[in-house]
């Protein structure tokens, strides 16, 4: 192979496609049950609140096991922690559907999160050491687009065959899905530089979590960091020990970043989990596979993710953040109309609100802390999947006290929280 620039190009571009291909994996199978959740709901005979444990425990056990595949990943490498991650995931994927007691499904579905928990804790510090950091917005954006891409997927695929052969064949016809996203990761991604050695000579257990040190550049936007891969971390002498990581992930610049993706990602995930439920009784009375369909507004978060880099690049991270948790309030609040129309462009506007501020946010994580990328970027996703998980259910409690305007009400209190924290801390 060649190895001039063309050669580079091309190989980025393989990267590209496989963590695209890596996101679409992950989420689909993360959040198929989502569109099923009122099928589930009366086959079971629970509660809202209780069938979105379907998608909650998921997301738990994907928070719980951010930090441990980071671990991991920094010892048999990122390639290969993702690649073992995806196909576990995926082989419980295809056992859950069958199990036959709602505790049963539970369980399944906290394991299947706790596997897929790897590529997320992996991706981004994948990406920023793998490539220049001119491209870091770009390549972040399009991982963040994969992974919107799978949340549509999934929903649509197990929606619509649920319409003919139940909610459980939806969710396993999800599963084989992943297995073919899964492989075009595995055949397409470029290899890593296998286990992490610390850019300062200290030996593997040095790292916050036991791990070791990245040992690569800082990976930002141009003017953040070296533009060459693999070039020094520009901290200080012994920044890379425990210490200097620890003060790193508990920086105030870097538990903003993380408040976000809590409190983001905790909204956003209650107003999917419960606004079929909505749709599904009167005044609209859809079916369910009708009510899959309205999770084409990924489409939205596919779109504002892809080109969140750009905007970055022109405006700023912090601008670009800000803006788009506004985007995210108009979007919500239209949903609380009793025209079906009007719903739907608010779900639309609020997809693509939050694709944009978690497309920065996540983006941001590993530039914030060069001397822990993987650990911050993995202590990030437990924040997310937290918020996804408490929040992701808490939104289901105020659906029973006060129908839909009270998980609207829950939604609009965390995105105010999540912009004024980003106005008052954050500085590109």
């Amino acid at each position: 192979m060649s190895t001039g620039p063309g050669a580079e190009r091309f190989d980025e571009r393989r990267l590209l496609v496989a963590l695209f291909g890596a996101g679409t994996a992950a989420f689909a199978q993360l959040y198929a049950p989502q569109s099923v959740l009122p099928d589930a709901a009366r086959e079971l005979a629970t509660s809202a609140s209780a069938t979105a444990l379907l998608v909650s425990a998921a997301t738990l056990g994907l928070a719980a096991g951010v930090l441990p595949w980071a671990w991991v990943a920094d010892r048999i490498g990122r390639v290969r922690a993702m690649t073992i991650a995806m196909l576990g995931a995926t082989a419980v994927g295809l056992a859950v559907p069958f199990a036959p007691s709602f505790g049963l499904l539970i369980a399944g579905r906290a394991i299947e999160g706790l596997l897929v928990a790897g590529v997320p804790a992996v991706a981004m510090a994948y990406l920023t050491e793998m490539l220049p950091a001119s491209v870091v917005p770009r390549a972040a954006g399009t991982y963040v687009a994969g992974t919107s891409m799978g949340g549509l997927l999934g929903r649509l695929v197990a929606g619509g065959v649920a319409e003919l052969f139940g909610w459980r064949a939806g969710v396993g016809a999800v599963a084989v899905a992943c297995l073919i996203a899964a492989g075009v990761f595995v055949w397409l991604a470029p290899r890593d530089r296998g286990p992490r050695a610390s850019a300062a000579g200290l030996p593997p257990s040095a790292g916050v979590f036991g791990g070791s040190s990245d040992g690569m550049s800082d990976g930002g936007a141009p003017g953040q960091g070296s533009s060459e891969r693999g070039a020094p971390s520009g901290g200080a002498p012994g920044s890379g020990g425990r210490a200097g990581r620890l003060r790193a992930l508990l920086s105030p610049r870097l538990l903003v970043l993380d408040a976000q993706g809590l409190l983001l990602m905790g909204g956003f995930v209650a107003v999917y989990n419960y606004l079929g439920f909505r749709l599904a009784d009167e005044p609209f009375g859809l079916s369910p596979g009708v009510v899959s369909l309205v999770f084409l507004a990924y489409l939205a978060g596919t779109w504002s993710s892809a080109r969140t880099g750009r905007l970055v690049v022109r405006h700023g991270r912090r601008r670009v953040l800000i803006v788009s948790t506004g985007v995210m309030v108009v979007g919500v609040v239209a949903t609380l109309s009793a025209w079906l129309p009007l719903v739907l462009a608010g779900l639309v506007v609020l997809t693509a609100g939050f694709f944009g501020a978690h497309a920065v946010a996540s983006g941001w994580t590993p530039v914030a802390a060069p001397q822990a990328r993987t650990q911050a970027a993995a202590v990030y996703n437990l924040a997310y999947y937290a918020g996804s998980s408490v929040f992701g259910w808490l939104g289901g409690v105020g659906f029973a006290l006060a129908g839909w305007p009270g998980t609207v009400s829950m939604v609009l209190a965390l995105v105010a929280v999540a912009a004024g924290l980003a106005a008052a801390v954050l500085r590109d």
